[in-house]
């Protein structure tokens, strides 16, 4: 038997203090971590250390919570996850995922959403995921659309970087559309 959060590509894991430098090398990468967030002022490698540590005892808050994404055959730390935004009454909830520069385009991200959202649907009975992305990240919004999201909207010069201002697009999907591509296991 297999774990609940392993895919054909990834494993979701908890992160661990040791996952400090993959982090680091991440934020190295000025695209992608504006692609995910935001440029944030340089971090030591002590920060990290701290940033890494605390994310490792950090119990999960009203369904908030972070995992590392880890590749299955290596156990290589490629990418990480988010979810936030949790709306208990709506059933809504929003999530992030960023995947290191060197590890694009392996599927990665599409195995690491899909494990993230049959457990959000499937376990803890949320009726919808939303996702933002810029609009100039035709990755990103390819790998949405793929996976059976919708573009709902687009919430324009939303975002302030590079010295202008950028839409965002808002994406989402049901538990019923979900299932409809990903059926949830037999017991």
């Amino acid at each position: 038997m297999t774990s609940f959060w392993t895919g054909k590509r990834v494993r979701l894991r908890g992160i661990e203090p040791e996952d400090w430098q993959t982090f680091r090398r991440f934020d190295e990468h000025s695209g992608h971590q504006r692609s995910v967030d935001a440029i944030h002022p340089p971090r030591s490698a002590e920060g990290y250390r701290a940033w890494t540590a605390e994310r490792a005892v950090a119990t999960p808050l009203d369904n908030r919570f972070q995992l590392a994404i880890e590749e299955l055959r290596s156990g290589e730390l490629v990418g990480a996850l988010s979810t936030d935004a949790t709306d208990l009454r709506a059933g809504r909830f929003h999530y992030g995922i960023g995947i290191v520069a060197d590890h694009h385009r392996r599927g990665y991200a599409a195995d690491a959403v899909v494990l993230l959202l049959r457990f959000m649907f499937g376990e803890r009975r949320f009726h919808k995921c939303e996702a933002g992305v810029y609009a100039f990240n035709d990755a990103s919004l390819a790998l949405h659309r793929r996976l059976g999201f919708t573009e709902e909207g687009r919430l324009r010069d939303h975002e302030y970087f590079a010295g202008r201002h950028h839409d965002l697009v808002v994406l989402g999907m049901t538990a019923q559309e979900f299932a409809q591509r990903h059926p949830f296991e037999e017991l």
